[in-house]
């Protein structure tokens, strides 16, 4: 009877196994794919030639300047909210929750608003490729990253303070979300015409702002959360039985869920930073991984990353091709498969109240 156990838990951590490297594969064949789509269309030989330093340097120049780079962002900003919101969906025990319906991106929005209106860390081009340009992006990366804690410590408040439900805690985050555009508004309200344009257009979600050293900063900041998360995959587990009985098998509930919450708005807040609001993809793919590997978060987190790398590469793919050579922003599109979702949970939930 044990053998027949131990052999069933073994084809079931071996399949879980299979399908998270079979996401791998997929989400390499599509960030390979994706290498050719655009404008200019690129060719299996093109690509080869750019990637050996020969050819035509105008299909170079597309390819390591701004292909590359838009597909390693997709990576990086798909893995950055697909692990926070698996993350705050784990501790807050609310499968609604995500940086976006927490209020968590709207209040790294005001952060960066703030530090290109005020601190004057952003400006706006009116000539060359790129209309807007970083001045000080570490200014702009700490106040967003100010403006995310600023949420998650009111949520925490607030929760703590009055035992919020985790309906509740949604409707705090839909207020904390009106307060921050609020303030990012009256900001813009009293900006300059040049300070309001960037700061616009900085809200946009794009993959098409960020660089090679914007990238490695938001690696830099991925790197430690996912690596802090992932270590506590067992504690993850525990918290699916409740507080009291993870605190009974020696799970420090309170420090796991804030050190969580933080390193979530952290890699949520350098995202939005660096490239604006992009919603919903925190909420969509660990929903999606949760029906494919379960709950058991030693696959649920990386899963997760993985799932929000590929949904961000797919919607950046439509998002260069469905009007092209126009390209919408990504955000616009994560936005329009989100909300579906959203009020799917909701119904399948039975309304909010419950």
């Amino acid at each position: 009877m044990a053998q027949d156990i131990q052999a069933l838990y073994s084809r079931h951590i071996r399949r879980k196994v299979l399908l998270t490297l079979g996401l791998g594969v997929l989400l390499a064949v599509a960030a390979a794919f994706s290498l050719g789509l655009g404008a200019y269309p690129l060719g299996l030989g093109d690509i080869v030639q750019a990637f050996g330093g020969s050819g035509d340097s105008v299909r170079r120049h597309i390819l390591m300047n701004i292909r590359l780079p838009r597909i390693a962002a997709a990576l990086l900003a798909g893995s950055c909210l697909g692990l926070a919101g698996a993350a705050m969906q784990s501790v807050l025990r609310n499968p609604l929750a995500s940086p976006f319906t927490l209020g968590v991106s709207q209040g790294a929005a005001f952060g960066a608003a703030f530090a290109i209106i005020v601190l004057g860390a952003g400006r706006l081009f009116v000539t060359g490729n790129e209309p807007f340009l970083m001045r000080s992006p570490h200014v702009i990366v700490c106040s967003a990253f100010l403006g995310s804690l600023v949420t998650v410590a009111a949520l925490l408040v607030l929760s703590a303070c009055r035992d919020l439900s985790p309906a509740a805690l949604i409707l705090a985050g839909v207020a904390l979300s009106s307060f921050f555009s609020a303030a990012t508004m009256l900001l813009q309200y009293f900006a300059s015409d040049i300070q309001v344009a960037a700061a616009v257009f900085w809200t946009f979600g794009d993959l098409g702002k960020a660089r090679w050293r914007e990238l490695g900063l938001m690696a830099a900041a991925l790197a430690p959360a996912a690596g802090y998360l992932v270590w506590r995959r067992w504690h993850f587990n525990a918290l699916l039985w409740g507080d009291d009985t993870a605190k009974s098998l020696g799970v420090g509930v309170y420090r796991l869920r804030l050190l969580s919450l933080v390193l979530a708005a952290l890699v949520a807040s350098v995202t939005t930073a660096f490239l604006g609001i992009i919603g919903f993809v925190g909420l969509i793919a660990p929903h999606i991984m949760r029906m494919i590997v379960g709950q058991d978060h030693r696959f649920l987190l990386p899963c997760s990353m993985l799932a929000g790398g590929l949904l961000l590469l797919v919607s950046d793919a439509l998002a260069r091709t469905v009007i092209a050579p126009i390209v919408l922003p990504v955000g616009i599109l994560t936005s329009f498969a989100g909300v579906p979702l959203f009020l799917y949970l909701l119904l399948r939930r039975g309304g909010i109240g419950t």
